[in-house]
């Protein structure tokens, strides 16, 4: 038995979890949203008493996988459209700036010109400037795969590099440091 698939997900009040039976795709409502996702014909959702549950027809090995994925991906749908997922970026280094207008992200990351991003109407994106500390990107969406995709998208902009530590990065990420050259006597 898949121990993340057998695993229930219980159900936060204003959430409901709808199935097609003939499409295979589930919907989440909620409060911050709806998202949709396909699961595979060979995984059945139950739900009784605010519990959701989710089974498998055999003991296949591609059917154990699909089980414990496929119980991760509602699970992670149901918790963003009830409470929504945030990921925080800071920008390390000398000059480099961030600024949001609307749906535009317009980054100064020490090239010629500035980039400027779009996002995606499901993300939100706010951007914090404080003097003396490094300017922040906070990211918020009920989806947590896009809102990952799109995070990473930003970074690779300006990965942080080894030796000043300069870049992108998460918050709370460590950059591994390596030593410069050391000069001859």
């Amino acid at each position: 038995m898949s121990r993340i698939g057998k695993l229930p997900i219980s159900l936060p009040s204003g959430v409901t979890v709808t199935s097609d039976d003939k499409t295979h795709i589930v919907t989440v409502k909620g409060p911050k949203g709806e998202l949709k996702q396909y699961v595979d014909p060979c995984i059945t959702l139950s739900e009784k008493d605010g519990v959701l549950h989710l089974e498998r027809h055999t003991e296949q090995k591609r059917h154990k996988a699909m089980h414990g994925l496929y119980r991760a991906l509602l699970a992670n749908m149901i918790k963003g459209v009830s409470e929504g997922f945030t990921i925080t970026q800071q920008l390390v280094g000398t000059g480099y700036k961030a600024q949001a207008n609307g749906q535009l992200l317009e980054l100064s990351l020490g090239y010629s010109h500035n980039i400027i991003f779009e996002m995606p109407k499901e993300i939100t994106v706010e951007t914090v400037t404080e003097k003396g500390k490094d300017p922040l990107i906070k990211l918020s969406s009920a989806d947590k795969q896009l809102l990952g995709q799109v995070a990473n998208k930003i970074r690779s902009y300006r990965k942080p590099e080894p030796y000043k530590g300069k870049g992108i990065r998460f918050v709370g990420e460590e950059v591994r440091r390596k030593a410069g050259k050391s000069a001859e006597k």
